[in-house]
Order: C-alpha cells, then sequence, then structure tokens
C-alpha cells in the first residue's frame, strides 16, 4: 500500500511553518496511522533527516496524546476512534493525506504535530475534582445512584481529554471537554457540595485562556472519539445558570 503525506513541519512556535510531502510504499493496510509515522521517521532517520515529532503513549486510544489532523478532521475519517487506532485500511491506495496539529489558540505548536494541551489541565485545576474528603472505597450499594444519572456519570467520565473537540470547534471551544469534566463530578452524590460553583469556575477559566465561545455546531460530538453528546454541554449551561440564581452562601 502507498500514501502520499503531506506533513505539517514547524521548528517552533515561532516558526511559520509549512507542508512538507512525503511518499511512503509497503505499508501493510493493517498498521496504524501512528506506525505509519513511525515507518516515515525510521526513513528520516537513517537519511539523517529530523523526525516527525507527534504526540502518543498508550496507543490504545485511552490516553488521548495522539491528536492530529487528517485531511481536515480531528483524529481522521473513522468515526468514534483516535489516530492510533485508526487503520491504513481506511484509505485508499496511493491517497494523500495532509496531516496537521490541532489549530486553536491556547494549543501553541511546540514543534511539527506536537502542540502544547495544558490549558485543558488549567480548565480541570479551576474546579474539575472533589474537595470532600470520602475516605476509602465505599461497598458497591452503599450509596444508591439513580441509573440515569450514573450512566450519564460514566458517559461524561469517558473524556480522555484529547482536544479533538477543541480543533473541530469552528470557534475553537473546549465546551465538550469542559463539560464532561464538571458534569460527570456533578452528577455523582460526592460531587453535590461544589456542583454549581464547579462548572461556574471551569467555565469561567475555559473563557479566560481564551477557549471560544459554544454555538452549537456540533463539530465537537462528530469527532469526539468518545462520542460524549452535545446534551452534556446542556447539563454543565443547566448548572451555571442554577448556580448563578441560588443565593449567596
Amino acid at each position: 500500500m502507498k500514501l502520499v503525506l503531506k506533513i505539517w513541519r514547524q521548528r517552533d512556535a515561532a516558526d511559520r511553518g509549512r507542508l512538507v510531502t512525503y511518499r511512503l510504499e509497503d505499508l501493510s493496510p493493517d498498521m496504524s496511522f501512528l506506525e505509519a509515522l513511525d515507518v516515515l521517521n525510521e526513513r528520516l532517520t537513517a537519511d539523517g533527516e529530523d523526525p516527525v515529532a507527534f504526540d502518543h503513549d498508550c496507543r490504545e486510544g485511552i490516553c488521548g496524546a495522539c491528536g492530529v489532523m487528517i485531511n481536515g478532521v480531528a483524529h481522521g475519517p473513522q468515526r468514534a476512534t483516535t489516530a492510533c487506532q485508526l487503520h491504513l485500511r481506511h484509505f485508499a491506495d496511493g491517497q494523500v493525506l495532509t496531516v496537521e496539529p490541532w489549530r486553536a489558540r491556547p494549543f501553541p505548536v511546540v514543534k511539527d504535530l506536537v502542540v502544547d494541551r495544558g490549558a485543558l489541565d488549567r480548565v480541570i485545576e479551576a474546579g474539575g475534582y472533589i474537595t470532600a474528603p470520602t475516605g476509602a472505597a465505599p461497598d458497591a450499594h452503599a450509596t444508591p445512584v439513580p441509573k440515569p444519572d450514573a450512566d450519564s456519570a460514566f458517559e461524561a467520565a469517558a473524556c480522555i481529554g484529547c482536544g479533538a473537540c477543541v480543533a473541530a470547534c469552528p470557534n475553537g471551544s473546549a465546551m465538550l471537554f469542559t463539560a464532561a469534566k464538571a458534569t460527570h463530578l456533578g452528577l455523582l452524590p460526592q460531587g453535590q457540595p461544589e456542583r454549581y460553583s464547579r462548572a461556574a469556575d471551569m467555565v469561567a477559566e475555559h473563557d479566560a485562556l481564551g477557549f471560544g465561545g459554544c454555538t452549537n455546531a456540533g463539530e465537537c460530538t462528530t469527532v469526539c472519539p468518545k462520542e460524549i453528546p452535545l446534551s452534556t454541554i446542556a447539563r454543565l449551561n443547566h448548572d451555571v445558570l442554577s448556580g448563578s440564581l441560588r443565593p449567596a452562601g
């Protein structure tokens, strides 16, 4: 199998960057997309050239590190799939692929396809946690949780923080990420004491970091590898509004 990769090369945040074309041959359709990049980097290293920098870790669709844009789509054309789990059989033999980093103001390019996603950590630090000491893990049914709430909490907790929602959003919004991290705690008993302040604090930090506002375009849910629904943002908005209407103290 052959592929033509037009890859964004950028030395650092100050460099303007450019697309460089590479041609790969003798690829297996069963390779993942990142394995194809590995093949390219082995060739570049052998030729004494600088390999392409890209993020990766677990390569099992869990860590959220492997974010790239492939032909303008975050993580590529296969839905509910991270770039590390995207196989070459989903592309045509000889296809031309343009590979770029996430593009958003709060995600500065570090090098090539690597961006600094530390802004997502700042959003979590603003309130995505529970401060009340909960002790050891309780027995499974010690604290009953309504099944709809438990299902929604698990659904939101599946977020791996990859940033695809930001890269896909025309506004560069991280509201799907923020909503997932806030609402899965707000749906559980342990998260109730700080439910409304958590939502307000995380949204305020989201805005302060330069992420765009959500206009319900829905692109975020289309590319989310964990298929977190748009209704998660509605839950977050509900908590922010409800908190603003509650009496102080």
